[in-house]
């Protein structure tokens, strides 16, 4: 997991610091949990996804084989 914290809100975003080298990363609101501020600090699950990734793989080659 990533530790992220709120630096700021611009507008519609977000912009996080992420990890222990405070990276910016600027964030849509809409995908952040209702009720966080400015100085809070949250928590990131990033994955990979195989089965959405076949899958997709799979669309794009039958859209090519039509």
């Amino acid at each position: 997991m990533i530790s992220a914290y709120i630096d700021r809100f611009e507008e519609d975003v977000a912009v996080l610091l992420l990890g222990d080298e405070m990276k910016t990363l600027h964030f849509p609101k809409a995908y952040l949990p209702d009720g966080l501020h400015e100085g809070d600090y949250i928590t990131m699950d990033i994955r990979f996804d195989p089965e959405t990734t076949e899958k997709a793989e799979q669309e794009a080659l039958d859209l090519l084989k039509d």
